[in-house]
């Protein structure tokens, strides 16, 4: 019998864990060549902006993904509220202004009280740090600063999908038994 270990108070084997990090691992890569072989032909950016986007793709990805189907929808509805509303904000300020630290800090203050407003203070994280990620590429790339929360807004639907999915083709493939993957 195969050891187990012990996951949010319930015992997973350890074929179970070997199966659910080698999933992670291919959704990660799928995300990263989406973003930077796929879509990357269809619009001109830079090099640095693809990589960053094979990153913020995976990075979504990565927090999507979660031990049960149901788990993985309301991280995914957590992450796109939250880059939703940071695309909102820093699209915005960049078409108006340029870069400056201030903003950042300005518009993470945005997020957090509209978020705590709408009772999604649990988004705050998120949408501070894609904030900041957006703004300060913006700072280092000032020509066209306004296409990074577009840019990143891609990246993360990309990377939210590739988590979904393959949470869903993850719970497809588990054997019946394993109620707590059932997706309840």
């Amino acid at each position: 019998m195969a050891s187990t270990q012990l996951q949010n108070s319930k015992a997973i084997s350890t074929p179970q864990a070997i199966g659910t990090a080698c999933a992670l691992a291919i959704s990660c890569f799928v995300s990263y060549t989406i973003i930077t072989r796929i879509l990357t032909r269809a619009y001109f950016i830079s090099r640095d902006d693809e990589l960053l986007g094979g990153m913020w793709a995976v990075a979504a990805t990565v927090f999507v993904y979660r031990e049960s189907y149901h788990q993985s929808v309301s991280a995914a509805l957590s992450r796109m509220a939250a880059t939703s509303l940071s695309f909102i904000l820093c699209l915005v300020y960049l078409l108006v202004f340029p870069f400056h630290a201030w903003g950042m800090a300005a518009l993470i203050g945005i997020g957090a009280l509209v978020l705590t407003l709408l009772g999604r203070s649990e988004d705050i994280i998120t949408a501070g740090i894609t904030t900041a990620v957006v703004m300060v590429v913006a700072g280092i790339s000032p020509r066209h600063a306004w296409i990074q929360p577009i840019l990143r807004l891609i990246d993360t639907i990309v990377g939210v999908g590739v988590g979904i999915a393959a949470a869903w083709i993850s719970l497809s493939i588990r054997p019946r038994s394993d109620p707590q993957h059932s997706g309840a």
